[in-house]
């Protein structure tokens, strides 16, 4: 399979410069939007990338033999005269895009119930968008750590020598020789100027029998940063791991509190209080992907499984300002990178029931509320099964994450008859939202015999 990683190099001195080259692309990609527009009736059939761009240029391009052309492009604006040719062509494209997506938009719009449909999509905007500099055409690298750009300079495009930050240059050597470099993207972040290069590696993940497999069955959470269990294909757990991170959680906790405090008192919007606790979200999230790989190297698994999480709609509840800044989804796309590089797979699970479904088959879990020495206390990491037994709830969870993983697997590999005959013997089998750790353990059994 093919990776794609993307690393920034910070460009020394020049602020301002560059704007108005960015200025000039997003000009060019609203000028082709409305050519696109005008003229959809015509490059709507035609389905391939290139002869769509050929055709656009065809209508705004003038050439020595097409003098006078429809939209000529170089009369439109000032900064298109001397446009180079690459850029031209990204602009063509990205527009292309937009005003498809726009069009497919509206065809399903029309489509939809006059009294249920919302209102109509709104005309493609060109956004924030950034130029691509193409080598040889508009990105020249002069040494280890300086660059000539084709930029918008004075009145003209004109090239023009940059330095690269040297810690970035470095650390992209450092760690990225074996992979193809591509095309940088010129992108401003703040107020500093960067050229982000995208790397391209090719990884090839083993292939594992399933009763070989060992996995690492991962339960996010709100008040403990992750749970792990380490499984075999038979059920046996070979080893539990717990994340916590109170320092990192206050931290969390006493920014939003801020938030909520400026809030109360009528500030409308708080930027770096905002910025303040998002950054301490990133922190807790890459120490917890961290952690994961960290036990899927110490334990040789082979593949890493999630809970598939929907975090979509409005949050409810005391915790909404935590559901908030979970960073759940940031976490799996840091592991998956990570994992496809070390050649561990990845696989996600129904996260229905997880944690409410004691893993040894006796039904619902009381969580919150438990008795120690004849007192009761509450700790909602904490669950008691119906037959009285206490257990960390995360780790109930992670048992029936890695479970409904192997299930899955074996049923999916078995023929209709088989498939059947197992289901005759383990109902629990056929719904998937409620197969637990017992699930496995009774359907190994019967596949042993």
């Amino acid at each position: 399979m093919q990776l794609v990683s993307t690393y920034s190099i910070k460009i020394k001195m020049y602020n301002d410069v560059l704007k108005e080259t960015v200025t000039a692309y997003r000009y060019a990609v609203a000028f082709f939007v409305g050519v696109a527009l005008e003229e959809w009736d015509t490059i709507e059939p035609i389905t391939s990338i290139n002869y769509r761009q050929s055709a656009i240029e065809q209508l705004t391009v003038r050439t020595k033999k097409r003098p006078f052309p429809k939209y000529p492009f170089e009369d439109a604006n000032r900064m298109f005269v001397k446009f180079p040719s690459y850029l031209r062509r990204s602009a063509i494209n990205e527009a292309v895009g937009k005003v498809s997506s726009y069009k497919s938009n509206l065809a399903n719009w029309q489509k939809a119930d006059k009294e249920t449909r919302d209102r109509a999509p709104s005309l493609p905007k060109v956004g924030y968008v950034y130029p691509a500099m193409y080598r040889d055409n508009c990105f020249v690298r002069t040494g280890t750590y300086t660059a000539r750009l084709k930029v918008y300079i004075r009145n003209t495009w004109d090239w023009l020598d940059v330095e690269l930050k040297k810690s970035d240059v470095d650390y992209i050597q450092r760690h990225c020789t074996n992979r193809k470099e591509c095309a940088p993207t010129l992108q401003k972040r703040g107020k500093q100027w960067f050229l982000d290069f995208p790397f391209e590696e090719n990884v090839s993940l083993p292939s594992v029998l399933l009763e070989e497999q060992t996995i690492v069955a991962v339960d996010l959470g709100i008040n403990n940063a992750c749970t792990c269990s380490v499984m075999c294909a038979d059920g046996t757990v070979l080893g539990r791991r717990f994340l916590s991170l109170p320092r990192e959680n206050d931290c969390l906790n006493h920014a939003v509190n801020r938030i909520k405090k400026a809030q109360q008192h009528g500030a409308r919007k708080t930027p770096r209080l905002w910025a303040k606790a998002k950054g301490i979200s990133d922190d807790i999230a890459v120490k917890t992907a961290a952690f994961i790989m960290d036990t899927a190297k110490e334990y040789h698994a082979d593949v890493i499984v999630f809970e598939h999480l929907d975090l979509t709609g409005k949050k409810k509840g005391s915790k909404k300002q935590r559901l908030h800044h979970w960073k759940a989804r940031y976490v799996q796309s840091i592991v998956e990178g990570r994992a496809h590089r070390m050649g561990k797979r990845i696989s996600r699970v129904n996260a229905w029931g997880t944690s409410r479904i004691a893993y040894d088959g006796s039904g619902a879990v009381e969580r919150g509320t438990y008795l120690q020495n004849g007192v009761e206390k509450y700790n909602y990491s904490i669950c008691t099964f119906k037959t009285g037994k206490q257990y960390h709830c995360d780790l109930n969870a992670t048992y029936n994450i890695g479970a409904r993983y192997f299930i899955r697997e074996h049923i999916k590999s078995l023929t209709e008859r088989k498939r059947l005959g197992i289901l005759a013997n383990v109902p629990e089998c056929a719904k998937r939202s409620t197969c637990t750790l017992s699930t496995l353990i009774k359907l190994h059994a019967v596949l042993a015999a």
